[in-house]
């Protein structure tokens, strides 16, 4: 049975492009001269933060524009439509789009705030009260224009797991349900999930109830580029010899990596209570890695220092939420995966939304299914997950 008119629609996967002034009317004084701030440069907007320059690339502001006007070129807000980066006006976004609820991830910080773990070396303490910024700005401004219509989300300062932890219970209780963490640590030169040096992290989400969100791509590792050494320039990164289109392709690998290490980590046993929702990885590739994981546990768990007991399988479905924008092989396999575990996502305004036809798409995607599992995907399962009720 396809979308009716009694489904309301909770996207887990949003994004928000941030306005000009977010840090600059949140910092110290004595910090803002250094802190996030757009400027003007060739004719276009860039942020400028400690010394560094960033844009706001065009794939992540596309909604509105025909695909053939796409680009990965910096893009000045007049060229986005306001719903972008004006809360009020991306609630009407959301009415044309037929989206009653949506969890928007960081544009500027990266999706797990890796500009400011990157920074925290020079200055930890900028760091810091950038993330708390960005964490006010979200759950105060943001949320607070239309609270029955936005989902509170927090980042976290990750170079150190017991301000990450503070952070956590601090967003907590200014309302946040979820915090974005990287979907690996390793590439930002922290210890991996196999390793006790984030328990505090686990703890706090646990005893606060916040969930646990994986973007892809959240922990600054890009999968998929063909790196040609006669291309590389001494002492800078190699240069990319692949388009960005096979990176595309393949940004769901970061997940499949992330959900298997916490599989097989321990974690998962240690800390019952703890959620992760793997943002913007699809779920097609679900049963594949279950399966696979469960052969190898079968084989290779008595030798290795992981669970006897646990099947990774059923880890996965007391731990782990799948998300999908358009993935019409994962709906038709939605059981081997668990109805009470895929959530939909929006992902507007990036390259894969739909907008402004998600919910017809959604509605094609779902229409051989069950009116009562339609329920759970398109919207109970994310209110159950992120403790977001219903309020009309």
């Amino acid at each position: 049975m396809p979308l009716q008119d009694h489904h309301q629609i909770v996207s887990v996967d949003d994004h928000l492009v941030e306005h000009p002034r977010v840090w600059q009317d949140r910092l110290p004084e004595r910090l803002k001269d250094r802190g996030p701030l757009i400027v003007e440069e060739d004719g276009k907007h860039l942020w400028r933060f400690d010394g560094g320059m960033y844009p706001t690339i065009g794939l992540n502001a596309v909604a509105g524009k025909p695909r053939e006007e796409w680009g990965m070129d910096p893009v000045r807000y007049e060229d986005m439509i306001p719903g972008c980066y004006d809360p009020a006006a991306r609630v009407k976004d959301m009415d044309i789009d037929g989206v009653q609820a949506a969890l928007c991830f960081p544009s500027f910080p990266g999706f797990g705030g890796g500009v400011f773990h990157r920074s925290a070396a020079k200055d930890p303490e900028l760091a810091l009260e950038c993330v708390k910024a960005w964490n006010d700005f979200y759950i105060d401004e943001w949320c607070g224009t239309a609270p029955d219509r936005f989902i509170p989300i927090c980042i976290a300062p990750t170079w150190d797991p017991e301000l990450s932890a503070a952070e956590i219970r601090r967003a907590a209780a200014k309302g946040a349900r979820t915090v974005s963490f990287p979907d690996s640590p390793v590439p930002l030169g922290m210890p991996s999930f196999h390793s006790r040096t984030w328990d505090p992290v686990w703890q706090a989400c646990e005893e606060t109830g916040t969930v646990v969100s994986l973007h892809f791509g959240s922990g600054s590792y890009v999968p998929g580029f063909s790196f040609a050494a006669t291309r590389a320039i001494p002492g800078e990164m190699v240069i990319p010899d692949a388009p960005f289109a096979v990176a595309i392709t393949i940004f769901a690998t970061n997940l499949m990596w992330s959900s298997v290490d916490l599989l097989f980590s321990g974690v998962l046993q240690r800390h019952p209570k703890l959620q992760f929702s793997l943002a913007e990885g699809g779920i097609g590739w679900i049963p594949y890695i279950l399966e696979r994981a469960d052969f190898v546990w079968e084989r290779h768990r008595y030798y290795q220092p992981i669970s006897f007991d646990d099947r990774p399988s059923d880890l996965f479905r007391q731990h782990m939420w799948g998300c999908f924008i358009d993935d019409d092989f994962g709906v038709k396999n939605r059981h081997a995966i668990g109805v009470d575990r895929i959530c939909l996502e929006i992902d507007f305004p990036h390259s894969d939304s739909n907008w402004p036809n998600s919910r017809k798409r959604a509605a094609e995607v779902l229409a051989d299914v069950p009116d009562d599992e339609v329920t759970k995907i398109a919207e109970t399962n994310a209110r159950t997950m992120l403790r977001f009720p219903r309020t009309s």
